[in-house]
């Protein structure tokens, strides 16, 4: 859904419209496929705000590029070497990776409270370990990857360049 800062919410977690609520170069979803697309964003937008668990489960909010409102995207994180990650599934079209970009990293990550956070963007060749640690939770990924955990690492290596990734450090208080 669009509107009061809220994107829509493909089943993998990322936002894949933006400012104008219109995908890219993406045909209008079926009424069932859009229905459950908000019903997934309702569902676990509710769990990142409440702060239940899983843990993988966050909302991020950045302002938009293009109108400074904010926008707010359910995303399944990844955890690799002690850190936590953000995927893009869809890729560089993502309007979420986008406005993270233009605001120079700088957002809010909710699971329960509210705390700043700076998002870094993971060089390509250091991906493939992180998209494969992606998949153990993000399960509506591993189709749009066409992989899944267990998948070779070379495999991930090859799809690398397509998903940006961005390690979360929270922000000092």
């Amino acid at each position: 859904q669009t509107g009061r800062g809220r994107g829509t919410v493909c089943a993998e977690g990322a936002d894949v419209t933006g400012d104008s609520g219109q995908a890219p170069g993406r045909e209008k979803p079926n009424p069932l496929h859009a229905f459950l697309e908000a019903v997934y964003g309702r569902v676990f937008r509710g769990v990142a705000w409440l702060g239940m668990p899983p843990w993988f489960i966050v909302t991020m909010e950045v302002p938009g590029r293009v109108s400074g409102q904010q926008r707010s995207t359910v995303l399944v994180l990844a955890r690799h070497s002690g850190q936590k990650y953000a995927v893009s599934v869809v890729g560089e079209r993502s309007d979420w990776v986008q406005n993270v970009r233009s605001a120079g990293g700088h957002v809010m990550i909710r699971h329960g409270r509210r705390r700043k956070a700076v998002l870094f963007e993971v060089p390509v060749e250091e991906r493939a370990p992180i998209l494969k640690a992606y998949l153990v939770w993000s399960l509506g990924a591993r189709a749009v990857m066409e992989l899944g955990p267990g998948s070779e690492i070379e495999r991930f290596e090859e799809i690398a360049p397509k998903h940006p990734v961005f390690r979360i450090e929270e922000a000092p208080r």
